[in-house]
C-alpha cells in the first residue's frame, strides 16, 4: 500500500539583516529545547502562516501587493518575526508607500508586551497593527528562496525565505518561550559553528546561510537578491554511488552543493 505524504503546510521565514564591522550580520534565534521541531537548533525567525494571514482585512493595513500565496506568507514572516525576536517591519500608516521609514524603538517597544498574546492566538495581530495606525512593510522583504520538505517527513513545510533589512534602532530579544537565545552573527561563523559541533542547524538554514554567505552587504543582498529568480527547492531522496542514502536538491546559484547526506540531516 502505498501511502500519500502529508501536504506541506505554507511558512514563512525572515532573515533580518543588518551590516556589521566588515560583514553583513544575520539575526539567528535558539529554538527551545522542548519544541517538537528543529529542537535546539539555530534558525532564522519563522513559522507556520495562520488563519488571519490569509485574511482580506489585511489589504488596508500593508505595504505591497504580492497575490495570494506571497501576501499570506510576507504577513506571516513579519509577524512571526514580532513573536521571536520583537522586530517590528511596520510603518506609520499615514507613511504608507514603498520605501518610507519604519516604524523606530518607540512603536516596537510599546507592542513588546502583546508577543505572547499573538504568538498563543489571544491577541489579534491584525487588531494590535490597526488599532496602532500601523502598516505592515511586506514591500521591505526581499524574496530569498522556497523551500518544500521532502515527501518522507511526517511534518512538511512549504517555507518562503526572505531577506529584510534590520529596522534601525529597534533591538532583538529573543521571546523565551519558542526561543532561548539571539544573535546577530556573520553567515560564514555560524556555518563554522555547526561544522564544529558548536551549534545545530537544519539542512535549509544551512543552505540558506551558504547563499547569504556570498553578500558583501545589506545593500548588495537586497540588490542582488532582489533580482534573482527564485527556485523552488524540494530535496528528493536517493542514494549516492557509494550506496549511502542522500537528498538530492537542484542546482541553485549560491547554495554550494547538491547532494546532502541523509546521515548529516537534521530534522
Amino acid at each position: 500500500m502505498t501511502t500519500q505524504p502529508n501536504a506541506p503546510r505554507l511558512s514563512a521565514t525572515v532573515l533580518i539583516v543588518r551590516d556589521g564591522a566588515n560583514i553583513p550580520e544575520v539575526l539567528m534565534v535558539k529554538r527551545h529545547y522542548q519544541i517538537d521541531f528543529a529542537a535546539g537548533a539555530l534558525v532564522f525567525p519563522g513559522g507556520k502562516a495562520n488563519a488571519e494571514d490569509a485574511s482580506a482585512d489585511w489589504d488596508p493595513y500593508t505595504d505591497g501587493d504580492f497575490g495570494p500565496v506571497q501576501q499570506d506568507a510576507r504577513i506571516a514572516a513579519v509577524r512571526e518575526a514580532y513573536e521571536e525576536s520583537g522586530l517590528l517591519l511596520a510603518r506609520p500608516r499615514a507613511q504608507r508607500g514603498t520605501n518610507q521609514p519604519l516604524v523606530g524603538p518607540d512603536m516596537a517597544e510599546k507592542l513588546d508586551p502583546f508577543r505572547s498574546a499573538v504568538d498563543r492566538g489571544e491577541q489579534s495581530f491584525l487588531e494590535l497593527i490597526r488599532d496602532n495606525d500601523l502598516v505592515l512593510a511586506l514591500d521591505s522583504l526581499v524574496y530569498f528562496g522556497h523551500w518544500i520538505t521532502p515527501d518522507m517527513m511526517p511534518k512538511r513545510f512549504d517555507t518562503h525565505f526572505y531577506v529584510a533589512p534590520a529596522p534601525p534602532d529597534q533591538i532583538a530579544a529573543h521571546d523565551g518561550r519558542e526561543t532561548t537565545d539571539s544573535v546577530w552573527i556573520g553567515a560564514q561563523a555560524a556555518l563554522d559553528a555547526e561544522e564544529t559541533g558548536e551549534a545545530i542547524i537544519i539542512f535549509p538554514t544551512r543552505m540558506n546561510l551558504k547563499k547569504f554567505a556570498t553578500a558583501s552587504s545589506v545593500a548588495d543582498a537586497v540588490e542582488r537578491f532582489g533580482r534573482e529568480t527564485v527556485i523552488t527547492v524540494k530535496p528528493q531522496q536517493s542514494e549516492t554511488p557509494e550506496g549511502e542514502p542522500c537528498l538530492i536538491i537542484p542546482d541553485v546559484e549560491g547554495y554550494g552543493q547538491t547532494v546532502e547526506l541523509l546521515s548529516r540531516v537534521n530534522v
